[in-house]
C-alpha cells in the first residue's frame, strides 16, 4: 500500500485575517509601550527638580530643607493614616500651604520664595516642625533692585487696611451674639446666629490664613488634631459647629465661645498690626480660591456638620470682589485688557452659587450634587487663574 501524502489545505481567509491582526496589535502594543515609556521619562525629567517631603504620622522627612530663591516645587507625599497639610511659615505667617493630603497620596506646592529662614508644619497641628533654608540668588538680588514704586499701591494697601478693621469688627460683633446665645442656653438661637459669624469670618480668610497659630485655633478642623474631635486642643468655630450641628447641645460649650471671642478680638488687631505687602494683596485670595477649588469645593468638609459651605463660599467671594475693586484703577491704566477676563470669571463665579440660593439663603451643601460641586470648584480655579495675572501686570511678578 502506498503512502499517499495528502495536501494540505490552504488556511482560511479569516484565520489569515485574524494572524495579520494579532501582528498588528503586537506591532501597536510595543509603539504604545515605547510611547507610554517616552512620556514617563518626560515627566521624571519634567519633574527631576521637586523635592520631595515625606509625612509621617508624627514627622516630616526631611525635616531641614536648604532651597535656592525662585520658584521651588515641593511634592508632599503622606504616609501616614489620615488627611494632613503642610505649610511654609515665615513667623507666625503662612507662606504657602496645602491642605487635606489624603493617606498614600501626594500633592505638589509652587512656592515663589525670598532669601530668608523659615518654618514648616508637618502634618499634625501637635507634631514639631521644620525648618527651610532659602539662599540668595543673582536673580533674586537683581528683582529686589528691580521692584515697582511701592507709591502706587499706598492707597488699595490702606483701603483694605480699612476692610479688614471693619470686617474684623463685624466678626466680633456676631461672635459676641453667637457667645449670648450659647451663655443663655438657646440651641435653636445659636445655630441661626453661627451662620453669619462664620460668614464675617470668610470675608476675613484670606488674610487671616495668614496667621498659621491663631487661625489654627479659630478654624481648624478635627483633622488636624490627634484624637480629632476629642482632641482638648480643638476649639474655635468648628468644635462650636459640632456641638450645635451634629451633638444638638450646648454643653461644656460656654468655656469654648469665650475662647473663640477672645481670638477673633485678636484676630482683628493682629490683621491691622501685620503689614501686607503689595505682591500679597492678591495673592492671599488666590490662594484661598484654589482652597476652594482643590479642597473645599469636592469634599465639604470644611463645614461638615452644618453643611453652610456655599454661606463661606460667597463670603469668600465678596473679598475677591473687593481687591479686584482696589486695584481696578491701576489696571485700567497699566493693563486694561485683563479686566474683562477678571469680571467675567467673577460674574461666573457669582452666578454658580447664585443658582443655589433658596429661601433667601444657600441650599445646604449635602444637597449639592458631584456635578454641580466640580462646577463650582471650576469656576473657583478659573477665577484663581484670572486672579493670578494681576500681579505681572502690575510688575509685582516677583523673582
Amino acid at each position: 500500500m502506498s503512502n499517499t501524502e495528502t495536501p494540505q489545505a490552504a488556511p482560511p481567509r479569516a484565520l489569515r485575517w485574524a494572524v495579520a491582526g494579532s501582528v498588528m496589535l503586537m506591532i501597536a502594543a510595543g509603539g504604545l509601550f515605547w510611547y507610554a515609556s517616552k512620556m514617563a521619562a518626560a515627566k521624571r525629567q519634567h519633574n527631576h527638580d521637586e523635592i520631595v517631603v515625606n509625612i509621617h504620622p508624627h514627622s516630616c522627612e526631611p525635616n531641614a530643607l536648604t532651597v535656592p530663591a525662585g520658584r521651588a516645587s515641593f511634592r508632599i507625599v503622606n504616609r501616614s493614616e489620615r488627611a494632613v497639610e503642610w505649610e511654609i511659615l515665615d513667623g507666625v505667617l503662612v507662606v504657602e500651604e496645602r491642605e487635606n493630603i489624603a493617606p498614600g497620596l501626594s500633592q505638589v506646592i509652587n512656592a515663589n520664595l525670598q532669601p530668608g529662614n523659615y518654618a514648616i508644619t508637618c502634618g499634625l497641628l501637635s507634631n514639631p516642625r521644620g525648618t527651610l533654608h532659602v539662599t540668595p540668588t543673582a536673580a533674586s538680588d537683581a528683582a529686589a533692585k528691580a521692584k515697582p514704586s511701592m507709591v502706587a499701591f499706598v492707597g488699595p494697601l490702606s483701603e483694605f487696611r480699612v476692610y479688614l478693621a471693619v470686617e474684623g469688627s463685624a466678626l466680633i460683633k456676631a461672635v459676641t451674639a453667637l457667645n449670648h446665645a450659647i451663655a443663655e442656653g438657646d440651641l435653636s438661637q445659636a445655630q441661626s446666629l453661627y451662620l453669619p459669624a462664620r460668614a464675617a469670618y470668610q470675608r476675613l480668610a484670606p488674610a487671616a490664613q495668614r496667621l498659621a497659630e491663631l487661625d489654627n485655633h479659630i478654624n481648624a478642623r478635627a483633622d488636624y488634631f490627634e484624637k480629632r474631635e476629642q482632641d482638648p486642643a480643638f476649639v474655635g468655630f468648628h468644635r462650636i459647629e459640632l456641638a450645635l450641628f451634629a451633638q444638638h447641645t450646648l454643653d461644656d460649650l460656654a468655656p469654648i465661645s469665650q475662647r473663640l471671642l477672645a481670638d477673633v478680638s485678636t484676630l482683628k488687631q493682629q490683621l491691622l498690626v501685620q503689614s501686607l505687602p503689595p505682591e500679597q494683596l492678591v495673592s492671599i485670595v488666590v490662594r484661598n480660591l484654589n482652597s476652594l477649588a482643590d479642597v473645599r469645593a469636592a469634599s465639604g468638609e470644611e463645614e461638615r456638620y452644618s453643611h453652610s459651605d456655599l454661606n463661606g463660599f460667597a463670603a469668600n467671594a465678596q473679598t475677591a470682589h473687593k481687591v479686584v475693586d482696589l486695584l481696578r484703577p491701576m489696571l485700567s491704566k497699566t493693563a486694561a485688557g485683563i479686566l474683562p477676563t477678571i469680571d467675567q470669571a467673577l460674574g461666573d463665579f457669582d452666578s454658580q452659587l447664585n443658582a443655589l440660593k433658596a429661601d433667601g439663603g444657600y441650599v445646604g451643601y449635602d444637597t449639592v450634587n458631584a456635578e454641580q460641586r466640580q462646577q463650582i470648584g471650576e469656576k473657583a480655579r478659573a477665577l484663581a487663574k484670572a486672579l493670578d495675572g494681576i500681579d505681572p501686570a502690575l510688575g509685582l511678578s516677583g523673582l
